[in-house]
């Protein structure tokens, strides 16, 4: 092979044993390490004993919580209640202020550690170039070169003795990289999960902060009424029936379905919940948000089933996109053929500014998703054959399923929220444009309904 022109260089084996000698202080300093913890053994101990202290109080203060709502209404009962949960909820903060101090000194270890690695990391890659370079240089010697060599042909030899050993430098730096870069993905998974589990303590706090509030402006009421005035808490308790018909009989709006009433919807969200872990509030969220993003996209009809193309279900103008011709309408003609429908009168959504409409339902899944998930959904519901997108109920088990799938019944602000953007792009949150806004609108949606609704009927 022809080979460019270069100067004769001579090497001596003195120079190649120095380097050597360089490359394995290298190695050596890409072995394993440890770290000395921030908090000595006595305080993590004394921490975590206050923790499972307060923890043990919290189930104490959470069945004495259950205890007073089995009782009989009157003003006692409802002060006692209050009283209750106010404590449960100081003591829930107590326990995540301890958790967030005992994962903000781990955090930190995590930092330090990950930090340290990718030094290693660093100056094993820049070992691994020196090695390379001087492989390629000894490697690159024709015999005329050995033989115009100033050094002699057993010295050239010894060469080559310290360039088999720089080869198996080279083999150690490279099998030393590979763990420290394993070891340092490790190292940021566990430093997002903690990250992630501080964020939730600190956004439940907040939540119960509140709550703690809004509890105790209640009490202070009631202790008011307390004083000789029956007739005053019963017009509390008929006005509190009242409020709880209303928010039972307001109508929750479904994407492309009749709305329904709010009590049913939550019967749904709750049989759901039953099934995946997802919390209703949260069910109820995401199809509130699907409702209204409904509204700004609008409904399609598919006609032309080889394109996919169709028109606005409102303007009558034609729609490019509706539906995907080769990945989604073959399932939506088996979905409508089980259930009953015509596939050109049948709304599914319009495309938005980017590629294809033809989610169905309340739940908002594209009918290839759905056909996928259909057993499941049947499963779950106890029924056979083909689910009905447009089925509230059936919707609802569908959302459920696949937010337990992305995550969210592990409960908490961030696997929630995640779920959500996933929900909406198929990504993390950040990862897709409008999918953050989304999903923290989602969060918003299910903090009001808990709220100003699920709660308003608790103890009716």
């Amino acid at each position: 092979m022809e080979r460019k022109s270069r100067s004769v260089r001579t090497f001596s084996p003195t120079i190649y044993i120095a380097f050597f000698a360089l490359a394995t202080l290298a190695f050596s300093s890409l072995a394993p390490f440890a770290h000395a913890d921030n908090l000595t053994p006595a305080q993590r101990a004394a921490l975590q004993a206050e923790l499972s202290q307060v923890e043990a109080e919290e189930v104490a203060a959470q069945k004495q919580l259950t205890d007073v709502q089995a009782q009989s209404a009157s003003i006692s009962r409802d002060i006692n209640l209050i009283t209750a949960r106010i404590k449960t909820a100081q003591l829930d903060i107590k326990a995540k202020n301890l958790l967030i101090q005992s994962l903000g000194n781990d955090i930190t270890q995590k930092e330090n550690h990950i930090t340290d690695l990718q030094s290693h990391i660093d100056r094993g890659k820049q070992s691994l170039s020196d090695l390379l370079r001087k492989t390629r240089e000894l490697d690159a010697y024709s015999l005329p070169e050995v033989l115009l060599s100033q050094n002699s042909i057993s010295t050239f030899f010894t060469d080559i003795d310290t360039f088999q050993s720089i080869q198996d430098g080279l083999q150690i730096t490279f099998d030393q990289l590979q763990t420290d870069q394993a070891s340092t993905t490790a190292e940021r998974n566990a430093l997002d999960v903690r990250r992630n589990t501080e964020i939730d303590a600190r956004y439940a706090i907040q939540q119960k902060e509140s709550s703690i509030k809004s509890d105790q402006k209640q009490k202070q009421q009631l202790l008011t009424l307390n004083k000789g005035n029956e007739k005053a808490y019963s017009n509390l308790v008929a006005q509190k029936q009242t409020r709880a018909v209303q928010i039972r009989a307001a109508l929750f709006s479904l994407r492309d379905s009749a709305a329904i009433p709010f009590g049913q919807a939550l019967q749904y969200a709750n049989a759901a919940s039953l099934k995946t872990g997802v919390r209703p509030a949260f069910i109820l969220a995401i199809l509130t948000q699907e409702s209204a993003l409904g509204k700004n996209v609008g409904s399609c009809y598919v006609t032309n089933m080889q394109t996919g193309d169709g028109i606005n279900a409102k303007t009558n103008t034609m729609k490019a996109k509706v539906m995907n011709p080769t990945r989604d309408i073959p399932a939506f003609s088996q979905i409508l053929a089980a259930i009953g429908g015509d596939i050109t009168k049948t709304a599914v959504s319009c495309p938005m500014s980017y590629g294809w409409g033809g989610a169905m339902g309340p739940s908002q899944f594209i009918p290839s998703t759905w056909v996928l998930l259909a057993n499941r959904i049947a499963s779950t519901i106890g029924i056979s054959g083909m689910p009905d997108p447009w089925n509230p109920a059936h919707a609802f088990t569908a959302s459920a399923l696949y937010l337990a799938d992305l995550g969210a019944g592990r409960g908490g602000y961030t696997a929630e929220r995640t779920a959500a953007c996933k929900y909406y792009s198929g990504k993390a949150c950040g990862l897709a444009t409008g999918n953050t806004s989304y999903g923290n609108s989602v969060i918003a949606q299910a903090n009001t309904i808990q709220t100003t609704m699920i709660d308003q009927l608790s103890g009716i």
